[in-house]
């Protein structure tokens, strides 16, 4: 193990844990495969039990060495998915995803945290999500929210005809929906516009934080503007995953590259959550450079289809989350560069245009 450690290169992969038996228990990515892989059983008094635990059946050590960091996450994405080694389901559950759950009772909505999906019941709850933070992250993002715009209300569906102030109703997280009246109005009223925000129709609610966090602070109430800070940075956290699932759903055809040294270039040609097509291209003649275009054009014609081929592509489907997310927050880093291709290119006569905004992408020189 100690030879194979230190033989691994400090490139971009993804490394592949074994027991004696030879079964890959772990699988994980990094930009440097041997940094990464030495911090496993090196100075390892601050590991957590788990990690300590994987390592003491670590016998055999395999690596797949990819030429950018995103590669490496999308490999190592795909290899947990079909694999499913056992600790990463024991770090990580893959299929545990977190929910935003809207119930309803007397008129009375609550919104709850679940793992899980109900495919029976009688109140037809309404879910948003699924999130891919941990649970513990969506839960105190919306306990945030519900906190600062005070419909925190503790009271149990059971309770609801007693009309008793709740617990948080004593520490000013509650304006009193317990009570009835019109608090009752006034909390039906923030709880549409909180349903409007992780819908992403509605963003009004942000919007009034803002104001509030910006009045703190000028009135020098510096604990107040830091309340509305991080609610707004919570709001943020939920509404991320909503741009994740529209930009999935929006089934895009998109070309990116990423410079992987002065002269050097990966190209992607990415659909949905997959990479349909990676190369590398030379650019130290200018002839290459030249021709990059044309190439990318006729890649672009070989690769995308505009039939979705009965696929519902507004559903993205939970072993799609992952992926997607690698792919959303690459399009989004400084690392590449990245150019959407509208259907209407694909047709004949959108081809001129194509090739325009091709050279204009590519210029590389």
């Amino acid at each position: 193990m100690k030879e194979k450690i230190q033989e691994l290169p400090s490139s971009p992969g993804v490394y592949l844990m074994k027991d004696a038996q030879g079964g890959i228990i772990y699988v994980g990515k990094s930009k440097s495969l041997k940094k990464r892989v030495q911090s496993y059983f090196y100075n390892n008094k601050s590991h957590s039990p788990k990690i300590k635990k994987l390592v003491q059946h670590v016998k055999d050590l395999e690596h797949i060495v990819t030429d950018t960091e995103f590669e490496a996450f999308m490999l190592e994405c795909k290899l947990i998915q079909d694999i499913k080694p056992m600790y990463n389901r024991k770090m990580k559950n893959p299929l545990g995803y977190t929910y935003i759950v809207l119930r309803q009772k007397d008129g009375f909505r609550r919104l709850e945290i679940t793992s899980a999906l109900e495919e029976n019941g009688t109140d037809k709850p309404i879910y948003f999500g699924p999130y891919t933070a941990g649970r513990n992250t969506v839960e105190n993002a919306v306990q945030r929210i519900q906190e600062c715009c005070r419909i925190a209300c503790s009271i149990p569906f059971t309770a609801l005809a007693a009309n008793t102030p709740c617990l948080n109703h004593s520490l000013g997280l509650c304006l009193g929906r317990c009570l009835g009246g019109e608090a009752a109005q006034r909390y039906d009223s923030i709880m549409d516009r909180f349903i409007g925000l992780l819908k992403g129709t509605d963003r009004s609610l942000c919007e009034e934080m803002e104001r509030s966090m910006l009045e703190a602070a000028e009135q020098f109430d510096f604990e107040s503007a830091a309340k509305y800070r991080d609610c707004i940075e919570a709001a943020n956290l939920l509404l991320n995953k909503k741009q994740v699932i529209e930009f999935t759903a929006g089934n895009h055809s998109i070309v990116v590259y990423e410079y992987l040294d002065r002269d050097t270039i990966k190209l992607f040609l990415i659909k949905r959550n997959e990479v349909l097509y990676s190369e590398k291209y030379g650019l130290a003649l200018n002839s290459e450079i030249e021709a990059l275009p044309a190439r990318a054009k006729d890649l672009i014609l070989s690769y995308f289809h505009r039939e979705k081929n009965g696929q519902n592509v507004a559903d993205v489907a939970r072993d799609e989350i992952d992926a997607a997310q690698i792919i959303y927050s690459y399009l989004q880093s400084s690392a590449c560069h990245h150019l959407l291709i509208p259907e209407k290119w694909m047709e004949a006569k959108g081809h001129h245009e194509m090739e325009g905004a091709l050279r204009e992408f590519l210029s590389l020189g």
